[in-house]
């Protein structure tokens, strides 16, 4: 009996000493997993909208007219051979003065200039009433180009090297739990670890996706302006009716244009309904655009 009792002091001492000998006590939940853990760089690339020239769709140098009245619709041109109304860059090469526009189909042949030109294009580019100027159009399409994100400035600081793992427990971790060692010690075989069940992988569910858009064109374009004043009159014109625009920003080559759109009408019923009542309010140059 005595013999026993000694044994079980000793396995208690040694426990012990093996504590102290490992150059401190780990503290509960810490270890070498936080100084191992170092921040990811995440990178990303976003896409952006730009406009670039499209001559194999339209472009003419010809000679523009404004004959002075003033013209709803903002900034826009009109020419005989036009199938379908397109977004446009329209330049002014005796003065290098451009605009962002629409193109018409010019309903009826006129003599004179072979370009109808609005009053706000004609603003813009520095036109005079019933001055004729040779005016070149160009048909713009819109192109989505990867921007990848700056660079950071300094560089991310070099992870620290992990710190070795402790394995002593604390004293009164080891104290609290010394029968339990000691019966374990003078056990001649530890049972095994029970298997953990097999679980069956949970099948990957598939991403939504959305229903696609029954008409690729569902926005009504209003007009395009170069002055901002000018959509807002515009789009104040439409909310007096129920017609609730839309007034979108973008530039080309460093010149802003404003862009009055209603929308989005995918079913054709509606459209009929919404290009009905736009045109009903005076806007005769509307027309369906993609966005």
């Amino acid at each position: 009996m005595a013999g026993k009792v000694f044994g079980r002091l000793a396995l208690l001492a040694g426990a012990m000493a093996l504590a102290g000998c490992e150059g401190g006590f780990a503290l509960p939940g810490t270890g070498d997993k936080e100084a191992t853990e170092a921040p990811v760089a995440q990178t990303s690339v976003r896409l952006v909208e730009r406009d670039v020239e499209a001559p194999e769709v339209f472009q003419v140098t010809e000679q523009g007219l404004w004959d002075g009245r003033p013209s709803l619709g903002g900034v826009w041109v009109a020419y005989a051979e036009v199938k379908e109304p397109e977004r446009v860059i329209i330049r002014n090469p005796g003065n290098g003065k451009f605009v962002i526009g629409a193109l018409f189909r010019r309903e009826r042949e006129m003599p004179g200039p072979a370009l109808q030109v609005s009053s706000d294009a004609a603003a813009a580019l520095g036109l005079l009433a019933g001055a004729p100027a040779r005016l070149n159009v160009t048909a713009l399409r819109s192109e989505e180009v990867p921007v990848a994100p700056p660079a950071p400035d300094t560089p991310a600081p070099t992870p620290a090297a992990p710190a070795p793992a402790a394995t002593a427990r604390p004293v009164a971790e080891v104290t609290g739990t010394a029968a339990a060692a000691i019966t374990a010690a003078e056990a001649k075989t530890a049972p095994p670890p029970a298997a953990a069940p097999a679980t069956q992988p949970e099948p990957a569910q598939k991403p939504a996706t959305r229903p696609a858009p029954t008409n690729a064109r569902p926005y009504l374009q209003i007009g395009i302006f170069s002055v901002e004043a000018n959509a807002e009159r515009a789009a104040g014109m439409l909310r007096k009716q129920g017609v609730v625009p839309l007034i979108r920003t973008q530039e080309s080559q460093g010149k802003p244009f404003w862009r009055v759109i209603v929308g989005p009408a995918n079913r054709s019923a509606d459209r009929d309904i919404l290009l009905e009542k736009v045109r009903g309010l005076g806007f005769q140059d509307a027309y369906f655009v993609r966005n």
